[in-house]
């Protein structure tokens, strides 16, 4: 069962369109995964990015990203020209996101891309315009949320791209006739949002099934939130905690903690338990069987919240004023395994975490997350690697966390540096601060990655660019912070065979590969 991955966005592959795809890149990444000796490529959530430019703050809980699409491979298909994909600017720098320019000039591309499919499908049959048999099947068999989300890409588009808790009222009340003669008048941009979707679906299909043939099995993200401005919460109505206007009465978040001294403020619209409870959690059991047709593994984001919830009332400027509400705890994954039998979930159990969110851990037979950099604070410490138990994924760091050349050079505390690196004998057990400054951070780097590989866990999850040994410039996410997250990408040629040697070596001697 002792098996290893490594965290590696989607986005940040390399390659020529301004941020990483699921073109030859991400199937060159899978051959070098399965050199490594790797069982798990982890992502994070596939979903189009929202506010700050988040894939936790998404448009959808269930559409794809159109930024992932391969360019190429709908130049291949006879849609976009080498000209075209020329002319467009895609960023200055290779190694970082530019999710403005990207924004510009992907969706030019990509309506070119559709302009070009609807004439491919002029005549066929004796039709006016007829598509593939497999876009009828994507669309039939999606359309429980695509036409929703179709809709609704369209009124934002038409609407500036605001909030739809700005639109007029017919649209944001969803006022039938007014949206019924929006559909009439507005075919082709419907039309254009449920192409994007198909033709995420059928790419990112082909890379999966590529990672499975390879033996290596995708471990997906959910966020336990929907963004406010998504179409879950425009459609939503009663899934969702509401003021007496309508608008949303409480926002999510967590207390002050490690990562923020006034918590953070995520805004997103808090979860009507009750009335999941009434609908058998519906809603739930659709999003997660629809995450299952998209990823082998899940690993569900704020698991603590099934427990008790940080709940702040709207219009707060700090998550400070928040209160703990009961979540649904069990009785939502009894829910859900009755519907879909037994859940390869992987809870991310970090943060303010109490007996009770332990013992529903525990109670659902989940494995939980140990990560190294919260392992050195003093005491005997969950995180340490003796403590770590079999049922558990171990990182030295997730997104949110910097890379460990980074701990180890500007964000560590002296005290756990010390800790650290008497604990990885890298130092005598009672150290100098002498002997710990004279410690790189290069050779801490490699220890932390070789204690978190011998960890009694399960599996173990290495970031890319702790395997690369990069610094600060791959941390992916800072919380709290907005800007300047997600950008991350590696440089052509990373993957390496030297480096995939190594890894699968390192692998090896602790029975991971």
């Amino acid at each position: 069962m002792r098996e290893s991955g490594i965290l590696m966005p989607v986005s940040s592959l390399p390659g020529p369109y301004g941020i990483g795809c699921f073109g030859k890149e991400a199937e060159k990444f899978v051959d070098f995964l399965a050199a490594a000796g790797q069982k798990i490529w982890q992502i994070l959530p596939l979903s189009p990015t929202g506010y700050g430019d988040s894939p936790y703050q998404s448009c959808s809980a269930f559409a794809g990203n159109p930024y992932f699409i391969d360019l190429d491979a709908l130049k291949a298909e006879g849609l976009l020209t080498a000209a075209q994909l020329k002319a467009e600017p895609w960023g200055k720098d290779p190694l970082a996101v530019d999710y403005g320019t990207l924004y510009t000039s992907r969706y030019k591309i990509l309506r070119a891309a559709y302009a070009a499919w609807c004439k491919q499908c002029e005549g066929l049959h004796g039709c006016a315009r007829y598509y593939p048999d497999a876009y009828y099947a994507f669309t039939l068999e999606n359309e429980d949320w695509l036409e929703d989300y179709a809709l609704y890409m369209a009124l934002k588009t038409a609407n500036g791209m605001k909030s739809w808790t700005e639109w007029p009222r017919e649209y944001r009340l969803r006022d039938g006739g007014a949206l019924e003669r929006f559909r009439a008048e507005n075919e082709e941009e419907i039309g254009f949002w449920k192409f994007l979707q198909y033709e995420f679906a059928a790419q990112w299909k082909k890379v999966k099934a590529y990672a499975n043939e390879k033996g290596i099995q995708i471990l997906g993200d959910i966020p336990i939130y929907v963004s406010a401005d998504s179409v879950d919460a425009w459609v939503g109505g009663p899934l969702f905690e509401l003021d007496a206007n309508g608008g949303f009465a409480r926002v999510a978040g967590c207390p002050p903690d490690y990562f923020a001294a006034d918590g953070q403020l995520w805004g997103n619209p808090l979860y009507n338990w009750p009335y999941h409870r009434e609908t058998g959690y519906a809603w739930w059991i659709k999003r997660v069987r629809h995450a299952l047709g998209i990823y082998d593994l899940l690993r569900i984001d704020h698991f603590r919240g099934f427990d008790t919830y940080w709940a702040i009332p709207a219009g707060s400027t700090t998550a400070r004023g928040g209160k703990w509400e009961i979540g649904p705890r069990m009785e939502l994954f009894h829910a859900l395994e009755g519907a879909l039998g037994k859940l390869p979930i992987i809870a991310e159990d970090l943060g303010d975490i109490v007996d009770s969110v332990r013992e529903l851990l525990a109670e659902s037979g989940f494995p939980g997350m140990k990560v190294l950099q919260f392992a050195f604070g003093g005491g005997d410490n969950e995180y340490l690697p003796h403590n770590h138990i079999k049922n558990s994924v171990v990182y030295p760091g997730t997104h949110d966390n910097t890379t460990l050349n980074d701990w180890w050079e500007n964000s560590a505390t002296e005290k756990e540096k010390t800790m650290a690196a008497a604990y990885l004998h890298l130092v005598p057990c009672r150290p100098t601060a002498k002997e710990v400054a004279a410690v790189k951070a290069d050779t801490a780097r490699v220890a932390l990655l070789r204690a978190a590989l011998g960890s009694a866990s399960d599996r173990a999850i290495i970031p890319m660019g702790d395997w690369l040994g990069l610094g600060e410039e791959a941390h992916l996410n800072t919380p709290g912070r907005l800007g300047g997250n997600w950008t991350w990408r590696a440089a052509a040629g990373f993957d390496t065979a030297a480096l995939a040697k190594e890894i699968r070596g390192e692998c090896e001697v602790v029975c991971r590969a």
